[in-house]
């Protein structure tokens, strides 16, 4: 596991195999799942959490935050504890931007 703090914000990512868990302050809200690509939470908790969203996603892919696959929080909930099955697809793995 990894875990990498989003510039100066309450955001954090966390690492798990191919997986990457978006935290906003200590709560799951999006990730990168290889095969299904990024995926954000259905619920709303504050403009800052959206903020946090959508950076990170703007960030890595360039389109804009809500263009991205919008999942119920329990799927969230269970990618972040590991729940889940990664599929194997390159053209779907983030790049570092630096």
């Amino acid at each position: 596991m990894k875990l990498t703090r989003q510039g100066k914000t309450s955001a954090t990512v966390i690492t798990v195999g191919e997986s990457k868990i978006l935290y906003s302050y200590s709560t799951p809200v999006a990730a990168f799942v290889p095969g299904r690509g990024y995926l954000r939470t259905d619920r709303f908790y504050s403009v800052t959490t959206s903020r946090h969203i959508n950076k990170w996603i703007e960030g890595w892919t360039g389109m804009a935050g809500n263009e991205c696959t919008t999942v119920p929080q329990s799927e969230i909930d269970a990618i972040a504890n590991g729940d889940h099955k990664e599929q194997s697809d390159p053209t779907q793995m983030p790049h570092n931007i630096e």
